[in-house]
């Protein structure tokens, strides 16, 4: 089996919104893939399809950003996810629009939904995929989350949704995470 995890926040009004870039590449594989998000449990929305026989499950935490942990534990406990069977997309903001960064652990980087998946999870140690937001200059960090993309800045994020959503699929037909990873990260 494996879990991609989208991160952002749920309502109409976020749906635009840097930090909802997770949801976004989720939203985009789940019509790509022609599934809905038909299942509501743990607090998450998520659509299912099978891969080469393998079971996908795309999530989407219903629990705001800063409670993701929260969905996700449970959802990975039930369904039997291993770590090594999750990949998280999210928001990067010390990645410029258009970047794309893909690691295996790390730290959460000051990133809210990253550290409830840590406290929750109780490792770091988990895949993920960053698509770059850019840095606000003279705005706060919260307004510039919860903001839309600029015109200029749109189809440089939408391109590396596209890149992202490439090399999730990599993953998901059974290639080797660190392979992806050298490969996308020389990319993006």
């Amino acid at each position: 089996m494996k879990m991609i995890v989208g991160l952002g926040n749920p309502g109409k009004k976020y749906e635009q919104t840097k930090h909802n870039v997770g949801f976004m590449t989720i939203d985009r594989m789940a019509a790509a893939h022609q599934v809905t998000f038909s299942h509501n449990q743990f607090e998450a929305n998520y659509a299912t399809y099978f891969e080469n026989g393998e079971k996908v499950y795309l999530v989407k935490p219903q629990t705001f950003m800063n409670d993701s942990g929260r969905a996700v534990k449970p959802l990975m406990t039930y369904y039997q996810i291993q770590l090594a069977e999750l990949m998280v997309v999210y928001d990067d903001m010390d990645l410029v629009p258009g970047r794309l960064r893909l690691r295996e652990h790390g730290s959460a980087g000051g990133h809210n939904g990253i550290k409830s998946l840590i406290s929750f999870l109780q490792t770091s140690d988990f895949n993920r995929v960053r698509i770059g937001t850019g840095h606000p200059e003279r705005r706060s960090v919260v307004d510039w989350v919860l903001s839309p993309f600029s015109d200029e800045a749109q189809p440089l994020v939408d391109r590396s949704i596209d890149t992202a959503i490439e090399a999730l699929e990599d993953w998901v037909k059974g290639a080797d995470f660190m392979q992806v990873m050298n490969h996308y990260n020389r990319k993006g």
